[in-house]
C-alpha cells in the first residue's frame, strides 16, 4: 500500500516538469517546422520590449543540443521539488521562474538576447542544494550535487570570464541561482523540517522504583538487627 502511494506522489510530482518541457519541445518543433527564428523573442535586458523575454525565455533555445541539456534537468530538479515540497512547490516554481527572468533583466547586458531554461534550471537546483543542508535531507541534496555535476557549466557558468567566450548567460545563471539562494531561506521553517530524536530512558533501567511496587520491600539484608532490650522480650515470651 505504502509503495503505490510512493508511486502515485512520484508520478504525480512529474506532471508540472514533463509539461515545461513539453512545451519547450513543442515550440522548437513549431520554429523548425515554420522555419521561423523565435530567438528574437527572448530576453533583452534594459528594454521595454525585452520584458516580453521574461515569459518566454525558458522555452526559446538556440539549437537543439541546447534544448537537449536543459530539459533533463528540468525533468529531474522539477520532480524532486514537486515529490519533496509539495506545499512550496507551485511558489518555488513560479517565483524561479519569473524571479530569475526579471533579475537576468536587470543584470545583462542591453546589447544582448537571452533565451533557454538555464535560469530556472540554477534556481531550482540552489533551493534544493540549500533547502536540503539546512533541513538535514541527504536525498533530496544527493539528488542536486548529481545534477551540478551532469550540468557541466554549473559553477563557471556563472563566472563572466569563462561564460561569454562560450557564449552562456552568465547573467542568468547567477540570477537563477540568487532566486534559488533565497527562496530556501525564505521558506526555511515552511514545509517538512529536520527531524529531531527525542532519546527516552529505558522504564527497566530506573532506579528510582517510585513505579514498582517491589521496589518497597527492603531486602533481607536491610532489616534492622533488634536491640538487647527486645531480645530479651523475645526471649521470656517464648519460654
Amino acid at each position: 500500500m505504502e509503495e503505490k502511494q510512493d508511486k502515485k506522489k512520484f508520478f504525480g510530482s512529474l506532471v508540472i516538469p514533463a509539461i515545461l518541457v513539453t512545451l519547450m519541445w513543442a515550440v522548437k518543433i513549431v520554429e523548425i517546422s515554420l522555419n521561423v527564428e523565435l530567438g528574437r523573442y527572448g530576453l533583452v535586458p534594459h528594454t521595454a520590449q525585452g520584458l516580453l523575454g521574461i515569459l518566454t525565455l525558458p522555452f526559446l533555445h538556440g539549437g537543439w543540443e541546447h534544448l537537449m541539456a536543459n530539459s533533463v534537468p528540468v525533468i529531474v530538479l522539477g520532480t524532486a521539488l514537486y515529490y519533496f515540497y509539495p506545499t512550496l512547490a507551485n511558489r518555488v516554481m513560479i517565483v524561479s521562474y519569473l524571479g530569475s527572468g526579471l533579475l537576468t533583466w536587470c543584470l545583462g547586458d542591453p546589447s544582448t538576447t537571452h533565451v533557454g531554461a538555464s535560469a530556472l534550471i540554477y534556481s531550482l537546483n540552489l533551493f534544493l542544494i540549500i533547502s536540503g543542508f539546512i533541513r538535514g535531507n541527504r536525498q533530496l541534496t544527493v539528488i542536486a550535487l548529481i545534477m551540478v555535476f551532469l550540468y557541466g557549466s554549473f559553477i563557471w557558468g556563472m563566472i563572466p570570464s569563462l561564460a561569454r567566450p562560450q557564449n552562456i548567460s552568465w547573467e542568468g545563471h547567477l540570477s537563477g541561482a540568487i532566486i534559488g539562494m533565497v527562496l530556501a531561506f525564505l521558506l526555511r521553517k515552511e514545509g517538512p523540517q529536520k527531524e529531531v530524536h527525542h532519546w527516552e530512558e529505558d522504564d527497566d533501567s530506573d532506579d528510582s522504583g517510585t513505579d514498582n511496587p517491589e521496589h518497597d520491600e527492603k531486602p533481607y539484608w536491610d532489616v534492622p538487627t533488634p536491640s538487647n532490650d527486645e531480645l530479651t522480650v523475645q526471649y521470656r515470651i517464648r519460654h
